[in-house]
C-alpha cells in the first residue's frame, strides 16, 4: 500500500476537527498518516488534538508557539511529509470514503502524474450539501482522465480549477518544486497547482472526493467590491511567478503566458460588469484599466465592448434597461 501523509492544518476549528481526521482514518486501501498542525489556537484545538493523537498511533499532534498564519503552516507541513504522496487537508473540510484510494491507484498506475483531484461537495454551516463543484462539467467527462501539464495550464486558465481539499500531490514532486508562496496568500493554491503542473500530468478523477465547508469565514465565497483588483493583482502575480519558476519547458512557452494574461484580462472585464451592476462604477473603471494592462489586445473583445456599452449608457438607464427585458421574458 502506498503510504499518504495527510497534514491539517487548524486554527480555531476544533469543533470540526474530530470529523476531519476520522474521514482520513477510516480510507481503505492506502497507509495514512495524520499531522494535526495547531496554528497557536486559542479554542480548544490542544485538547481535540492530543485526545485523537492518543487514540491512534497514526495521528500526531503538534502545536506552533506562536500565530504564523496559513501559508507558513502549509509549508511546515510540506516539510514534515515524507510519504509516497501529500495531501493538506483544512480542519473544517473531510474526505469521502474511497478518496484516496482512488488517488491512489491513479497515480500507480500513471507515474508520470504529479497530482491528482476531483469534484467536491459544498457543505452549509449546518452540514446540509448545497452543490457540488464539478471542476471539468457533469457531461461527457470519463471516470478518470490524465491531462498533460499545459492542457491543465490552459483549462485552469485565470481561476483556480481544484478544489484543494481534493489535490492529492506526489510527495517527490512537491519537494521538488518548493512551498507556497508568503505573497500570495489568496491565490497560493492556484499558483501552485500550475508550477506543479509545469512539471508533470495531472490527473482527474470524476468522483466526489472531498466535502468544502462553507462559512461566515470563507472569504473568498463572498463579494467584496474593494477586494476584487487586490484579487485580480496576485492572479496577475502568480502568473509572473509561474513563469519565472516553474519548468524551463514553461518559462520559453510565450504563447501560453499571452493565453493566460487575454484569460485574466477577459475575467476581470467580467468583474468590472459585477461591479457597474452594483453600481461601483468606480471599481469597474478601475478593473477596466487593470485588464488593458494586463492585454491590452482585450480592447477588442467581447466582454470589453458590452462593459463599454453599459458604461455609454450607464448603470441607472442600463439597470432601467435590464428590469424590462426581464419583465417581457
Amino acid at each position: 500500500m502506498q503510504r499518504v501523509d495527510i497534514v491539517i492544518p487548524c486554527y480555531n476549528y476544533a469543533h470540526f476537527l474530530q470529523e476531519c481526521v476520522g474521514s482520513v482514518l477510516s480510507q481503505a486501501g492506502v497507509d495514512v498518516r495524520v499531522l494535526i498542525l495547531d496554528d497557536c489556537s486559542p479554542d480548544n484545538t490542544p485538547e481535540v488534538g492530543k485526545a485523537l493523537a492518543s487514540r491512534d498511533n497514526r495521528v500526531t499532534y503538534r502545536r506552533q508557539t506562536e500565530n504564523k498564519g496559513h501559508i507558513a503552516t502549509y509549508n511546515a507541513g510540506i516539510e514534515w511529509a515524507g510519504g509516497d504522496l501529500f495531501l493538506l487537508l483544512s480542519a473544517d473540510d473531510y474526505l469521502l470514503p474511497g478518496a484516496l484510494g482512488r488517488c491512489a491507484e491513479l497515480m500507480r498506475n500513471h507515474p508520470h502524474v504529479g497530482f491528482t483531484f476531483g469534484n467536491a461537495l459544498i457543505a452549509e454551516p449546518n452540514g446540509a450539501i448545497a452543490k457540488r463543484v464539478d471542476p471539468l462539467g457533469d457531461k461527457s467527462v470519463p471516470p478518470v482522465q490524465v491531462l498533460s501539464g499545459p492542457q491543465f495550464i490552459r483549462l485552469s486558465g485565470a481561476n483556480n480549477l481544484v478544489p484543494t481539499p481534493t489535490a492529492v500531490v506526489r510527495t517527490t514532486l512537491q519537494k521538488q518544486v518548493g512551498g507556497y508562496h508568503k505573497e500570495l496568500p489568496h491565490t497560493g493554491d492556484m499558483e501552485m497547482w500550475l508550477r506543479l503542473a509545469s512539471y508533470a500530468a495531472v490527473g482527474y478523477i470524476n468522483e466526489d472526493q472531498a466535502v468544502y465547508r462553507r462559512h461566515a469565514s470563507n472569504m473568498s465565497l463572498q463579494y467584496y467590491g474593494q477586494s476584487i483588483l487586490p484579487d485580480l493583482r496576485q492572479r496577475k502575480q502568480a502568473f509572473d511567478i509561474l513563469f519565472g519558476q516553474g519548468a524551463d519547458s514553461l518559462r520559453k512557452d510565450e504563447k501560453l503566458r499571452r493565453f493566460l494574461s487575454r484569460d485574466l484580462a477577459k475575467e476581470a472585464l467580467r468583474l468590472a460588469g459585477m461591479a457597474f451592476n452594483n453600481f461601483d462604477v468606480g471599481t469597474a473603471a478601475a478593473i477596466q484599466r487593470f485588464a488593458l494592462e494586463v492585454s491590452p489586445e482585450v480592447r477588442n473583445s467581447l466582454p470589453w465592448i458590452k462593459l463599454a456599452c453599459k458604461q455609454t449608457i450607464g448603470p441607472k438607464y442600463w439597470y432601467a434597461l435590464n428590469s424590462m427585458r426581464r419583465v417581457a421574458g
